[in-house]
């Protein structure tokens, strides 16, 4: 809709896991690091998690690109709120197998021979499972068991599970110590920090094709605000902000946009950033600075007054005072 007005090639903010919008942070290149070690250097199971749209599927999307066609056969189950009866057939159907048997015994042969050939032919064979924390205990146990395929020397199977931070709490449960023990690698991803939040959303703008991101500063502080640092919350915020300001004709984001954007999503308004606001300041104290007094005339009306013994003295300086009779000081 405004990807014309703003000079884009492509939708900026879409939700689709497309690798080439990923956007790595610290902790994304040490789980696509992780999970590519794992399955290339076969160490069986492999657990990535994290919060509720942090980029997983994108970063599970990209790691299924890097890894070579050449050596790498997978299977990809996206939805697994499966049988046990169920799994196994989706796990074949995504390996290429269409003829699946009728039994378990024979659905299982046909698994296994197929693992068997991927490893004479120098392949590795991978079963990814997303959204595994949605897996029934009856299927995780068929998984775990599905892990039992090895050679002497290394095992025919990898199996990744990418899945919510409820995944955690499923394999730490004391049912599943088994499966727990099993796991070679864990990594984990989190929402962005502060100070990523506009790095992400300039990263997907170039990417899309346009230069210099057109939010301004208020307007990124309330995405920043409202989203907590979730990459699926940033673009429905970013998406509908612009078109917002699309319709307003406005070629920047304004932090209105922002607000009305929220407003139609129902998400929660953000708050304007505001100054401080400081105590009155206590007027300062004047410090009391005594009067200057010059005690010379003082001084010499003491001297005056004691000088009866003096006539000559007296004269003189009552003279200088310009009086000639005694003054008393005190």
């Amino acid at each position: 809709m405004y990807n014309q007005f703003f000079g884009l090639r492509k939708d900026p903010f879409n939700l689709t896991p497309d690798p080439e919008f990923l956007y790595l942070t610290e902790q994304h290149r040490e789980a696509l690091a992780a999970f590519t070690y794992a399955i290339l250097a076969r160490k069986g199971f492999v657990v990535l998690t994290g919060d509720a749209g942090t980029g997983k599927t994108t970063l599970l999307t990209r790691a299924l690109r890097n890894l070579p066609t050449a050596r790498v056969q997978s299977s990809v189950i996206v939805n697994p709120t499966l049988t046990p009866a169920e799994f196994l057939e989706a796990a074949l159907l995504d390996f290429g197998i269409t003829d699946i048997p009728a039994s378990k015994a024979q659905r299982i042969a046909r698994l296994q021979s197929l693992l068997w050939k991927g490893h004479n032919a120098g392949k590795v064979s991978a079963l990814i499972i997303d959204e595994a924390h949605k897996l029934s205990a009856d299927v995780l146990e068929e998984i775990r068991l599905l892990g039992n395929f090895e050679s002497a020397e290394v095992k025919l199977l990898q199996i990744a599970l990418i899945g919510q931070t409820e995944l955690d709490d499923l394999l730490n449960r004391d049912q599943m110590r088994q499966f727990k023990q099993r796991i070679a690698l864990r990594a984990s991803i989190a929402a962005l920090m502060e100070g990523e939040v506009e790095n992400y959303i300039r990263h997907r703008w170039m990417k899309a094709g346009g230069i210099g991101a057109p939010f301004s500063k208020d307007a990124l502080a309330g995405i920043g605000q409202v989203s907590k640092g979730i990459p699926r919350v940033i673009n429905v915020l970013c998406d509908n902000a612009l078109i917002q300001a699309f319709g307003e004709g406005s070629s920047v984001v304004e932090a209105q946009h922002v607000q009305a954007a929220c407003q139609d999503l129902h998400f929660s308004t953000p708050v304007s950033p505001t100054k401080p606001i400081r105590a009155p300041e206590a007027p300062a104290e004047v410090p009391v600075v005594p009067p200057l007094v010059d005690t010379y005339p003082m001084r010499t009306l003491e001297r005056y007054n004691t000088a009866a013994g003096h006539p000559s003295l007296r004269t003189r300086l009552a003279t200088k005072l310009g009086f000639n009779q005694r003054i008393e000081t005190a």
